[in-house]
């Protein structure tokens, strides 16, 4: 062999190896932003992390677009919510994908709200009542507790489906639960104001934000759950509220605020901008921005409450 053709042989090596399966990033698709950034929290660059939904986006309403079905042909990891919350959609998006280590029962299928306690679970499932889920409500990550649970779970699924770097996400892992703990140590300390306040909800999108927060759901602006309410609702919720004042009437990011802002104007309680996801407010740039900046709008709207006469 020639000097030249060895050297050429050694400078092929790495390309080789860097296109090697082995040393590929594990492709993980995660159907909302908030599962996104916590795969990149656990995986950092062993991951190649792409979302399906975007902040101001409505999750229960996202059509399977050959784009998305495209990632989710490519993808070693489907990472969801679940609990119904994508069931008008994500079935659609792994039968056409044709990705047999994707599908439901597979390693490669997560879904966060199966490790988590649901709360709103109906007695009976009556679909004229709106939008329910049968398996109660989907909204689990407005709770910090539920992101550790999952962040948990989920490192023992990237090790199942990725062996070869199961300790590398053990130990990331173990990084997050520690800064994680500490944040909602801060957490719970700062929202201490909060508990027993009675607030309005634009959706029934945050009863896990209230079971953590210890904040009293008094009014549901929606008729039924995604049902959107009509100008004679919104006055009925008004009548009711004179009975039982909300302090504040909370909306997520990705809804149309018209209807918080008529009861704010009409019944004279602040609207709370809830981010809801990661990248819900300029503030909720990742998971602990997310909470951060929950609280502070809570915070901010309990404040102006109390200062009313």
């Amino acid at each position: 062999m020639t000097i030249r053709k060895t050297w050429m042989t050694l400078l092929a090596v790495p390309a080789l190896l860097a296109v090697s399966p082995a040393h590929a990033a594990l492709r993980v698709l995660a159907c909302e932003p908030e599962w996104g950034a916590l795969a990149q929290e656990l995986g950092g660059p062993l991951l190649e992390v792409s979302v399906a939904t975007g902040a101001l986006q409505d999750p229960h309403q996202i059509q399977a677009k050959p784009s998305l079905i495209a990632r989710a042909r490519n993808a070693d990891l489907v990472l969801c919510t679940g609990a119904e919350l994508e069931v008008g959609w994500l079935p659609v998006l792994l039968q056409n994908s044709g990705n047999a280590r994707v599908q439901a029962g597979q390693p490669g299928h997560f879904l966060a709200a199966d490790f988590v306690r649901k709360l709103d679970v109906p007695a009976q499932l009556d679909r004229s009542q709106g939008d329910v889920h049968a398996g109660g409500n989907p909204h689990i990550q407005t709770d910090p507790r539920n992101i550790a649970l999952v962040a948990k779970a989920l490192t023992e699924r990237l090790a199942q489906v990725d062996p070869a770097h199961a300790a590398d996400y053990a130990q990331r892992q173990a990084d997050f639960a520690q800064r994680w703990q500490a944040a909602m140590a801060r957490w719970s300390a700062q929202a201490a104001p909060l508990r027993g306040l009675p607030v309005a909800s634009q959706h029934k999108a945050f009863v896990y934000l209230y079971d953590w927060l210890g904040l009293k759901e008094v009014a549901v602006l929606e008729p039924k759950p995604g049902v959107e309410p009509t100008a004679s609702h919104l006055q009925t919720v008004q009548t009711a509220l004179k009975a039982t004042p909300a302090r504040m009437v909370l909306y997520a990011a990705y809804q149309d605020p018209k209807p918080s802002d008529w009861l704010s104007k009409n019944a004279g309680v602040p609207t709370v901008k809830i981010p809801f996801t990661v990248g819900g407010t300029e503030g909720a740039k990742d998971l602990f921005g997310l909470f951060d900046d929950t609280l502070s709008r809570l915070l901010a709207a309990a404040k102006a409450a109390a200062a009313k006469p």
